[in-house]
């Protein structure tokens, strides 16, 4: 699939043409920094996929789709969550929330193969630092002057307290270790966990209930954080 970037932050262009090129299924034939410089590339060549910001100089993202009387397949990329309905509506493939990560873009990819018929083509393995996160099934953390062992199956939700965190197990335990929340998702398979509150990250799998904007796991309500809820809920459908 021959495919653009549109995106007025360089960072932005950098970060998604590396995800381009780990895929053989997509080409990059161009990048724009407006829509304008787009609309002159859909002119020039045949463009398959286009992968959109919203907020850009001159023309939206969005007024540009709306310019446009022959679509290609597009998926937006946006810092901004409270455009989704708005980009649904205008049959978008998919909406990526800023910063992306590799999984989600290739989601994304798989779901723009769907509408041409091309299913499951472009189905990656995980980066190599994931497929160690998986056939490891554990990590190590420091709590209580010791280093101790987390199995990620076993994992409920962890909680973010400031500079602390808790991970509450199946075991009833809570361990309490002296990391960021950001710095223990790092260490956590992305498959397996959602951040679902800037205090709170969840195993998927044990996910009873969707509760207005809470998530329901046994007893425990946990929050669903408004930028994250996009998100989370595209995760579980």
């Amino acid at each position: 699939m021959n495919c653009i970037i549109v995106d007025d932050e360089n960072p932005a262009i950098r970060i998604l043409s590396s995800y381009v090129s780990q895929m053989p299924v997509l080409k990059l034939v161009d990048t724009c920094d407006n829509a304008m410089k787009a609309m002159d590339v859909l002119h020039r060549k045949s463009v398959d996929l286009l992968f959109l910001d919203i907020h850009m100089p001159g023309m939206s993202g969005l007024d540009f789709i709306r310019s446009l009387k022959t679509k290609p397949l597009i998926i937006l990329v946006t810092a901004y969550p409270q455009h989704a309905l708005e980009g649904f509506e205008l049959d978008v493939v998919d909406y990526l929330l800023k910063p992306v990560s590799f999984e989600r873009f290739v989601q994304a990819v798989n779901k723009a193969l769907e509408r041409t018929g091309n299913l499951g083509v472009a189905q990656l393995s995980p980066s190599p630092n994931e497929m160690e996160k998986e056939s490891k099934g554990y990590m190590f953390v420091k709590a209580d002057y010791k280093l101790v062992k987390i199995i990620f199956d076993e994992i409920v939700y962890i909680e973010g307290l400031r500079e602390y965190v808790r991970i509450h197990t199946v075991k009833n335990e809570r361990i309490i270790t002296l990391q960021s929340l950001r710095k223990l998702e790092e260490m956590l398979p992305a498959q397996k966990f959602a951040r679902t509150h800037k205090s709170y990250i969840v195993a998927i799998e044990k996910i009873d209930a969707i509760v207005g904007n809470s998530i329901e796991i046994g007893e425990e309500l946990i929050p669903i954080g408004k930028s994250y809820k996009e998100r989370v809920m595209r995760m579980l459908t």
